[in-house]
């Protein structure tokens, strides 16, 4: 969330007004505030246009610092301010967008000063910046309800603890909590890994499987990169999550079932629906509340904290005494392209190495970076020579971030690198990248 704080407990927007001056929609107007609302051409948008030219999801607006933050969602047309097709602008004065054939007419409003929610943590989940306070109060508000939740940002920015943590504070607490990888699911076998299959079904069905959304019953079902189902199976779970029942492969008979669905995805799954790979009646069912986490090297100021619980998570609370203030600053210095993930490794890594003394959680970093000396290729070298030294350091930050990402599983690492295990422990081990117990691990 972009955001300037103002006072103590508030921050700043500046939002407006949309107004359909050509062409014809739900309602005249919409009003801007800090909350993202989308326009297009399905029933479920904010702002619903009567037009063909729209695409189904087609823009989201949104108060900022800035202004109103203006972003085109991969639309068929394009959305238009002036004669410029825009991806993503930020509005501060009075301006004209065009959709389709519809014209629409932006209004600034004076700043509005926002309070920022008090609780810089929910569950096992920690920050004080604005943008987390923000995500903790919008779960504070979810996790009671009965609603789908829709859980996005980047690979490490711990969607599944985030579900974990909605369905802890719901009412279905003391009941099972079910993952289901969307995308570790091949294609064929889609619909019974959803929804289960009798015996016999089909070729290789030697035993009956059960249902995760059965295993879930009176719980909460946490659908992983959702975004990767294929696009045969999205209607069979729209209805299971719209009639509250599924009905296994081979079966002739429904079963119903009670369940609460929280999903994440990676992708941008509001482009997936214009580009018609995901369907835009699904994603407007399992969006019903939508959770934004921001990177990590958008809070920075979180990661003493972050620090601070990961290390009492690991049983070594005061641990975090022995971290020198530099190592903190080195920290929060860093990019993070593996997010909060990758730092929970370099921590569990420096703990390993460190049980007592000094605590330089910082100099695990070391593989990442470089100073812009280090980093130029010529210094008076050789060809081969700076080639070498230009293509360790990609060696190096690539297995690195990847170790994060990954969590240090090679098996995982070898299929998202496309190599065998023996050949990423080998760039493991050269790069001195994680733990030899973990590297080694068969």
């Amino acid at each position: 969330m972009d955001a300037t704080i103002v006072a103590k407990g508030k921050y700043e927007v500046r939002g407006g007004a949309l107004n359909i001056t050509k062409g014809t929609g739900n309602k005249p107007s919409l009003e801007i505030g800090a909350d993202t609302l989308v326009v297009g051409r399905n029933e479920a948008c904010d702002l619903v246009l009567d037009d063909r030219k729209v695409s189904a999801v087609h823009m989201e607006l949104v108060a900022t610092e800035r202004g109103v933050r203006v972003r085109d969602l991969g639309s068929r047309n394009g959305t238009f301010v002036g004669d410029t097709r825009i991806g993503e602008v930020f509005l501060t004065k009075p301006t004209s967008i065009l959709c389709g054939d519809t014209l629409l007419e932006f209004s600034p409003n004076n700043p509005e000063q926002v309070n920022v929610p008090e609780a810089a943590e929910f569950g096992p989940l920690v920050g004080s910046s604005a943008g987390m306070r923000a995500v903790f109060e919008r779960l504070r508000k979810a996790a009671p309800t009965e609603l789908t939740v829709l859980i996005t940002g980047e690979t490490g920015t711990g969607k599944e603890l985030v579900a974990q943590a909605i369905h802890g504070a719901s009412e279905r607490k003391n009941k099972p909590f079910v993952v289901v990888d969307c995308g570790s699911i091949p294609a064929s076998l889609a619909e019974s890994a959803l929804f289960g299959h009798e015996r016999g079904s089909f070729t290789g069905a030697i035993d009956k499987r059960i249902s995760p959304f059965v295993e879930a019953d009176g719980g909460t079902i946490f659908l992983d990169e959702l975004g990767e189902l294929p696009v045969d199976v999205q209607p069979k779970l729209l209805r299971a999550l719209a009639e509250q029942r599924i009905k296994s492969v081979g079966s002739n008979s429904y079963r119903p079932v009670n369940v609460r669905v929280v999903a994440a995805t990676r992708r941008d799954l509001v482009r997936e629906v214009n580009d018609g790979n995901f369907r835009s009646d699904l994603y407007f069912r399992v969006a019903q509340i939508k959770i934004e986490l921001p990177a990590l090297r958008h809070r920075l100021e979180d990661i003493p904290a972050l620090v601070r619980r990961m290390l009492t998570d690991m049983g070594d609370k005061q641990a975090y005494n022995r971290i020198p203030h530099d190592s903190l600053e080195r920290l929060m210095r860093h990019d993070w392209p593996g997010n909060v993930r990758e730092l929970r490794n370099v921590v569990a890594v420096a703990l390993a190495f460190g049980k007592e003394g000094t605590l330089d959680v910082a100099q695990h970093l070391a593989p990442l970076t470089t100073t812009a000396t280090d980093s130029t290729p010529t210094r008076g070298r050789t060809f081969q020579d700076a080639k070498r030294d230009v293509l360790a350091r990609f060696e190096r930050d690539y297995f690195t971030a990847l170790y994060a990402e990954c969590n240090g599983n090679v098996s995982e690492i070898g299929r998202r690198a496309a190599m065998e295990r023996a050949h990423v422990r080998g760039y493991l081990r050269r790069h001195g990248i994680g733990t030899p117990d973990r590297i080694d691990k068969p």
